[in-house]
């Protein structure tokens, strides 16, 4: 299994920011290619501004998709304006992990 932590600061628009993240999501689970084999979770630490993603994927191919698709690039360029410089990606092989 293969994944990224992506982690940043953000303190804007509370409501614009949850409105890209939904988008993004949607288009996953819409995506007959990635749908399944590409998993999204976000979030935010209770304290502070700092934001948490984790995706995981089955195969290198299936994050290649991913990155081919408009949705993806437009989301991509939305997190990076989010971040304000502050984005953090790690790429990451997941070694344990529970059922579910």
């Amino acid at each position: 299994m293969h994944g990224i932590d992506i982690q940043y600061e953000f303190s804007g628009d509370e409501a614009e920011w949850t409105a890209a993240i939904r988008a993004f999501v949607k288009a996953i689970d819409a995506d007959e290619d990635v749908a399944g084999r590409f998993t999204y979770r976000v979030t935010k630490a209770k304290q502070g501004n700092t934001r948490i993603h984790w995706g995981q994927w089955d195969v290198p191919e299936t994050v290649q998709i991913l990155q081919s698709r408009d949705y993806f690039k437009t989301f991509a360029t939305k997190l990076q304006g989010f971040s304000n410089g502050t984005l953090s990606p790690t790429p990451v092989s997941v070694l344990h992990r529970t059922k579910t």
